[in-house]
């Protein structure tokens, strides 16, 4: 039997569906039908390829997670039918649960599309499995990173998702202060306690291009010190560098054409932002002689300046607009998944990087 971290990382990926499915998680109510109606109400007169692809790709990690985590641990003799019905009952519940929210529609599509994306994951997982590929990764993983990896390896491969959020500055993830000062000042509205929050003399200013520069390069070195904290050997940061950051260029690419169209994918990659980068892959690259320990410390100092930089900016009227558009719009399913991560995801970094950092020496 062998042990896999497969099955915390479902339960994860079902906490990520949970908070897709039922977001904004407000004005509930009874409509006085059954909740279950959908199942054998007509089907939808109206529906796009990004909502059967977001269904379909929606499920399919989880029923590859669930899958792999029957076959891996030998908890099931049918790990495909096992996975599929798991999440086609997952898909069901929260289906019909959107029955009570004003803002989301239950449809008998997204259930099927949900059940299919979770049966492809699952037979992925067992044709990798049988064809020896889970194995040779668990090798490649071996010879590539240090035995306590996991945390750092669940953070770069989520990086790359957080991205898809838009973010008022490239690469910049975390830009939180806004919104928590406006959720506390609305939360506590009506109370002594609104007093208590501190006020600021002077508005938050638009970053110079000077600053610009600076959040982009620590966004672009970020990903990459976190990398080294756990890769074995210099030439492996040499080849996973370039890679990570191309990651994130396609992921910025892919978020900015989702908002404003395929034409204008790449119209963020202005004089500051392009000087950024590639100032973030010389800083990275420079750094790969770099012990491990240090660029932690490192990756400690870069993710606070960059969150001290970024936050110290407002978020543009304009940008704004686009992310009610993400919000309350179109994209209200992929926003339960990527929102919270492009806003908790370097702060997870810093809580993981302090762990490694307060660890002896001998052990990182």
């Amino acid at each position: 039997m062998h042990k896999t971290s497969a099955w915390p990382l479902a339960w994860l990926y079902v906490g990520l569906v949970l908070y897709a499915s039922l977001y904004p998680f407000d004005g509930w109510r009874d409509q006085g039908i059954t909740p279950w109606f959908f199942v054998t109400a007509p089907l939808p007169k109206y529906w796009t390829g990004f909502d059967v692809a977001i269904n379909v790709t929606g499920y399919a990690p989880l029923g590859f997670l669930w899958a792999l985590s029957g076959l891996r641990s030998g908890r099931t003799r049918v790990p495909v039918l096992a996975a599929t019905l798991a999440a086609c009952l997952l898909s069901l519940a929260m289906e019909t649960l959107q029955s009570y929210l004003p803002v989301r529609v239950p449809s008998n599509v997204d259930w099927a599309l949900n059940s299919a994306g979770a049966l492809l994951g699952a037979v992925a997982a067992t044709l990798l499995e049988r064809l020896g590929a889970i194995d040779r990764w668990s090798r490649f993983r071996d010879r590539w990173f240090v035995s306590d990896a996991r945390n750092v390896l669940v953070l770069l491969a989520l990086w790359p998702m957080a991205l898809l959020f838009p973010a008022a500055v490239p690469l910049g993830l975390g830009q939180v202060l806004e919104r928590v000062e406006a959720g506390l000042a609305e939360m506590l509205a009506d109370t002594p306690f609104l007093d208590w929050l501190p006020v600021r003399d002077v508005e938050l200013q638009p970053l110079v291009p000077g600053a610009e520069l600076l959040c982009v390069l620590l966004g672009a070195l970020i990903p990459c010190l976190l990398g080294y904290c756990v890769l074995r050997q210099v030439r492996q940061r040499l080849v996973f560098a370039p890679l990570i950051l191309l990651l994130g260029l396609a992921a910025a690419a892919v978020s900015a054409g989702l908002s404003y169209g395929p034409i204008h994918a790449l119209q963020w990659l202005t004089l500051p932002v392009r000087v950024g980068l590639w100032a973030g892959l010389a800083v990275s690259v420079a750094l790969v002689w770099v012990p491990r320990r240090v660029c932690a410390a490192l990756l400690l100092l870069a993710l606070a300046v960059h969150l001290g930089v970024l936050n110290q900016a407002p978020a543009s009227a304009y940008f704004a607009q686009t992310l009610q558009t993400w919000e309350q719009g179109k994209f209200i399913r992929f926003n339960g998944l990527v929102q919270w991560l492009g806003w908790l995801w370097p702060y997870v970094a810093l809580a993981v990087v302090v762990g490694r950092i307060a660890r002896p020496a001998a052990e990182n």
